[in-house]
């Protein structure tokens, strides 16, 4: 079933006019709205979706490398580096080791 809400919002932000919007969500999404709103103190469903869409945007479309991740990837590119060659060099190498991963299984 799906709950239609009227989001009405004229408070001016940052200087820009905010949109107002009547959209239909099912019992789920008003339900992780009303989640959200609650967990994060805010004060309507408009200001949930607002937090939703900036983290949203934040960790998924612009995410930004951590830095603990840039280290440990630096730290690995300094690393020792190991030519092996051919398919069957590295088969060579490694043997010991694939065969105790199957056994572990």
């Amino acid at each position: 079933m799906l709950i239609e809400e009227e989001i009405r919002c004229t408070i001016i932000s940052e200087g820009t006019l905010m949109v107002q919007a009547i959209i239909n969500i099912s019992d789920e999404a008003n339900r992780i709205l009303n989640m959200v709103k609650a967990k994060h103190c805010l004060k309507d469903k408009s200001e949930a979706i607002n937090f939703m869409a900036k983290e949203y945007g934040e960790t998924v479309l612009e995410p930004e490398i951590r830095p603990e991740y840039m280290k440990k990837a630096l730290r690995a590119m300094r690393g020792k580096v190991i030519n092996v060659g051919t398919i069957e060099n590295l088969r060579k190498r490694y043997e010991k080791d694939f065969r105790k991963i199957r056994v572990k299984k």
